[in-house]
């Protein structure tokens, strides 16, 4: 799943500003008030009618001595490289099996102190203060400190590495990190400081919990005596230098890793770091899996199908080694927005629709047990289980709501779509939209129609807002969270807020969403600003004549507006030391003002231009765009705008207590009006060969196995 960065509420950059600082344990300043896990909490309730074990956790408090000869093998998909800076396979190794951050997780998903001790919240909630154990190692017997992290953290942000993948680490929170990656300001103006050799500071654009994206492979550490001496290839065997529990002996991209012990790891005392194995060997995931693990292949392998799973149950030496964990994600039903009215719009009609889901014999047919029914966004034991309320199952209730709307028995209703992704997309979309068919056709004599889209399509139905094609129906979707911080706890359930047009706005914001998004560059603003591909225009100043007289405008607008909303917003909408809509105008014709070339000034009149036109270069929007800034705040109802403000509000939490019950308040408003129906969360089930501990499926949206580093051998 694709999660778009949440700093986005009525348009403007907002943030929590209201949260409490926290700290990990009696090393921090704030007192000895512990940390009670600012981020996403783990489910470890195990769901009723469940078949498979709980995962055998390690008991040991501390770690166990390295047991010589010992191996493991475990399959996973393919990993091109282990830099740490790209994004591939290498996070089911990066997050603190070969490399080792602030903070890591443990056997329960939860964030814990690694490198770190601790940490404190400056009061304006923006900087983070760690300081970093002092015997921490790499495995070439240097000691970590703050420096490591630095380097790592400056290197990704150097302009010249074009391919770091900012917003999947902390960096894309840090303050000043893209601006200085585009070159736009010094070094010295990035949020990161090494304050000591074991003293760093994070300081954020806006207060955001951290500690979740510390855990990602971009916010490891890389050692700089080893990229200078390697650069390029510094990660593969034979150059590598790493701090985490396990180095690399050999390593085949998009093949097959060795990694074993490091001899020169130290970890944190008081909790269990790692597992006792020598050698762990990771292939690519197969195809077959449950072949391969009866060959002996593979000591640790995902069930990926529901074949599989049943093969498995019914073998008693397999059922033995099978284990169930959750999978933080939802498979449910999401509104398309269509740009025509229809009976479809109607609340009522929806929620009847909602009520005559029947979800188990599609868990039970279809999935066949890889998941369990649920009418809310959660897993069992998640965070905000107990504060969300869906619409019940109530097939009578149903019938009775569709007869007084005015369409009995499905009489009057247009054909409903359900746009599920190909099979290559989404293996068993079809299946399940062909069984929810079948049910509202039986249940309420609803028709469907089913609709097929390519992974780009698809990915547009899910998360780009209203489509230009889009009919009345709903989108088979997949919410999940991609890592652990209080902006997961609605597992993508208000996804579609980030866009324009969606759920109850007006069709006339619907329509308008669209056609932003149909040309590179807006005709209409074409019309009114000038052209941004002519080369000549903004050259001069009478060229800025409209756009100038159009941002005074909207500025006014806006900064009115502002000032017109209820006291608990406006710490999101004005924010202290970032500057306002007029300053950042005046800064772009200051640019121009200094241009000394045609070209420079033609390039701040294109600046301005997307500064206030919406422009969609590539078809895409920019919703930050004054003009659509103040469209939306003219058009949207206030029960829309409510739910942006309390979106941002539980996402820019620092902990998860504070963003839980807002969360649910975001998700419950959208539960009822069944804008989203929930179907089923989903599970992982694998095998394990009797004598193995310690065994992590990820439960986040990357799925398979991570923290290799725990696994144990009898």
């Amino acid at each position: 799943m694709k999660k778009k960065n949440a700093v986005l509420a009525l348009l403007l950059t907002c943030s929590m500003l209201s949260a409490t600082a926290c700290n990990n344990d009696n090393n921090s300043s704030n007192g000895d008030k512990k940390n009670s896990n600012s981020n996403t909490a783990a489910a470890t309730s195990k769901p009723a009618g469940d078949v498979g074990q709980t995962p055998v956790k390690n008991e040991s408090a501390s770690d166990p001595e390295i047991k010589a000869g010992s191996s493991v093998t475990v399959f996973n998909p393919k990993m091109p490289t282990l830099d740490p800076t790209q994004w591939q396979g290498q996070i089911l190794v990066g997050q603190g099996t070969l490399l080792e951050g602030l903070y890591g997780y443990n056997q329960d998903n939860e964030i814990v102190p690694k490198i770190a001790t601790g940490y404190t919240v400056s009061e304006d909630k923006k900087t983070w203060t760690f300081t970093l154990r002092k015997d921490a190692k790499w495995s070439n017997g240097d000691p970590v400190t703050a420096n490591d992290f630095y380097y790592s953290y400056m290197y990704q942000l150097d302009p010249a590495n074009t391919t770091a993948q900012l917003w999947l680490s902390v960096l894309n929170y840090v303050k000043n990190s893209y601006a200085y990656h585009a070159g736009s300001v010094a070094k010295e103006e990035v949020g990161l400081k090494v304050v000591d050799d074991y003293t760093f500071e994070i300081t954020t654009t806006v207060p955001h919990a951290i500690l979740g994206s510390l855990v990602l492979a971009g916010s490891m550490p890389m050692n700089q005596k080893a990229v200078e001496a390697n650069p390029g290839t510094w990660f593969e065997p034979g150059n590598f230098v790493g701090n985490g529990p396990y180095t690399v002996k050999s390593f085949t991209p998009n093949g097959e890793l060795i990694m074993v012990s490091n001899p020169n790891y130290v970890g944190p005392e008081g909790q269990l770091n790692r597992g006792n194995v020598e050698t762990i060997h990771v292939l690519p995931a197969t195809t077959v899996p449950v072949e391969d693990y009866m060959s002996g292949h593979a000591d640790v392998v995902l069930i990926q199908s529901a074949s599989d799973l049943q093969y498995v149950k019914k073998s008693d030496e397999l059922k033995s080694q099978l284990y169930t964990a959750p999978n933080y994600s939802i498979k449910y039903l999401l509104w398309s927005n269509p740009q025509t009215e229809s009976p479809y719009d109607k609340k009522e009609v929806r929620q009847a629709l909602a009520k005559a889901v029947q979800r188990k014999p599609i868990v039970e047919s279809v999935l066949n047990g890889m998941g369990g029914a649920t009418n809310i966004f959660s897993t069992p034991g998640w965070p905000t289980e107990k504060l969300e309320t869906g619409i019940a199952e109530d097939l009578e209730s149903a019938k009775q709501m569709l007869k007084d709307a005015g369409y009995e028995n499905g009489k009057g209703l247009p054909t409903l779509a359900l746009y599920v992704g190909v099979k290559q997309v989404d293996a068993q979309g079809e299946q399940i939209a062909l069984a929810l068919g079948q049910l509202l056709e039986q249940n309420l004599g609803i028709k469907t129609e089913l609709i097929q889209l390519n992974e780009a399509q698809f990915n547009a139905y899910q998360y780009n807002g209203p489509q230009a094609d889009a009919k009345p129906g709903f989108i088979l979707a997949s919410g999940a969270t991609n890592w652990s911080e209080p902006g997961g706890l609605d597992m993508g359930a208000t996804q579609q807020l980030y866009s324009l047009g969606t759920l109850d706005a007006p069709l006339e914001a619907t329509k308008q969403f669209v056609d932003w998004t149909k040309d590179v560059y807006y005709k209409p603003a074409i019309e009114q600003y000038g052209d941004p591909d002519n080369k000549n225009a903004g050259v001069e100043w009478s060229d800025w004549a409209a756009l100038e007289q159009a941002a005074k405008e909207d500025i006014a607008y806006l900064e009115k507006w502002i000032s017109e909303q209820p006291a608990e917003w406006l710490p999101y909408l004005k924010q202290d030391g970032v500057p306002t809509t007029a300053e950042q105008w005046d800064q772009i014709v200051e640019v121009w003002k200094n241009a000394k070339t045609n070209d420079e000034k033609h390039a701040a009149f294109v600046t301005a231009w997307t500064f206030v036109a919406p422009n969609a270069p590539g078809g895409k929007l920019n919703q930050n765009a004054l003009d659509v800034q103040v469209y939306y705040n003219k058009y949207s109802s206030k029960d829309l705008l409510n739910l942006r403000m309390w979106q941002t509000q539980f996402v820019n939490a620092l902990t998860v207590e504070e963003g839980a019950p807002i969360a649910a308040k975001v998700i419950n408003y959208l539960l009822d009006e069944a804008y989203t129906v929930p179907l089923f969360y989903q599970q992982q089930f694998f095998l394990v060969k009797p004598g193995i501990t310690g065994v992590q499926s990820n439960p986040w949206a990357w799925g398979n196995f991570y923290g290799l580093h725990m696994i144990s051998v009898e």
